[in-house]
């Protein structure tokens, strides 16, 4: 697809693009990219007191980890939707003056999101190494997961940005529904951890777990760095198919209003 070979062929352009956006995200900051590792380390000591001491984490063996894994793939998530659903209305007097390909501009808000992903999985797979010696001989495959995760963020970045572009209201859409879709996703509790009294409701946890389409994905990548074996086959096959329909969904959907995008901004 064009979309995606436009990343190689122009690559000098998204090079100086994700320069501007992560100069522009950390301008006039001392602490640079470290200010991202706070946001998930102070969420994670609120958590682990709210739901670690007082409800006890589910048991979940290693708790900790358990909880910064799946919130690193939350926080990059979630920031990435929210910047790349106002990427091109912020770059509409870029894209109004010169014709270049415009999905480049979400693609480097992703980018700019995924460098605090990538330090905070660096992180992570360290304390794995460290305290779960049985995860050593998995914990790697975290590595091709989360950049097959990485890439099913970006074709959803991507058609957020295009329908954002068309309907204003869907960067308020996201604002909204990201709260109540972080706890409908199994970041602080685990399915098999439920009590009995859910364990009934199949029908609702089925949907919990395989309609959410962040739930496996996250399952995935969480599982290779924290569970000791690897992940649940039909996870990682649900995070690469999730990954191939949000790049096609995202391309067909930028290709139709491509040549709007400039009119209507």
């Amino acid at each position: 697809m064009t979309v995606y070979a436009d990343l190689l062929r122009y690559r000098e352009l998204f090079a100086n693009l994700f320069r501007r956006d992560f100069q522009a995200k950390y301008k006039g900051s001392v602490l640079g990219v470290a200010w991202s590792l706070l946001n998930p380390l102070v969420l994670l000591g609120v958590y682990l007191v709210v739901f670690g001491l007082i409800w006890n984490g589910q048991k979940i063996p290693h708790y900790p980890l358990y909880l910064l894994a799946g919130l690193a793939c939350w926080i990059f998530f979630a920031t990435s939707l929210q910047a790349a659903s106002r990427s091109l209305v912020d770059s509409a007097e870029l894209i109004k003056k010169v014709r270049f390909p415009r999905q480049l501009v979400a693609f480097s808000s992703t980018a700019t999101q995924g460098v605090s992903f990538a330090v905070m999985i660096a992180i992570i797979f360290v304390l794995s190494l460290f305290f779960i010696p049985g995860a050593r001989s998995t914990v790697w495959m975290a590595l091709p997961l989360a950049a097959v995760f990485v890439a099913l963020v970006a074709g959803i970045g991507l058609l957020v940005a295009c329908l954002n572009v068309l309907y204003r209201d869907i960067e308020h859409l996201i604002a909204a529904a990201l709260l109540p879709w972080f706890f409908m996703t199994p970041i602080l509790w685990r399915f098999a951890q439920l009590p009995a009294s859910a364990q009934r409701h199949h029908t609702l946890l089925d949907v919990l777990r395989w309609g959410n389409p962040i739930a496996p994905p996250v399952y995935a990548v969480r599982d290779a760095l924290w569970l000791g074996h690897a992940p649940r086959l039909a996870d990682v096959i649900y995070l690469v198919v999730a990954a191939a329909v949000a790049l096609t969904l995202g391309a067909v959907v930028f290709n139709a209003v491509d040549d709007r995008i400039a009119v209507e901004l």
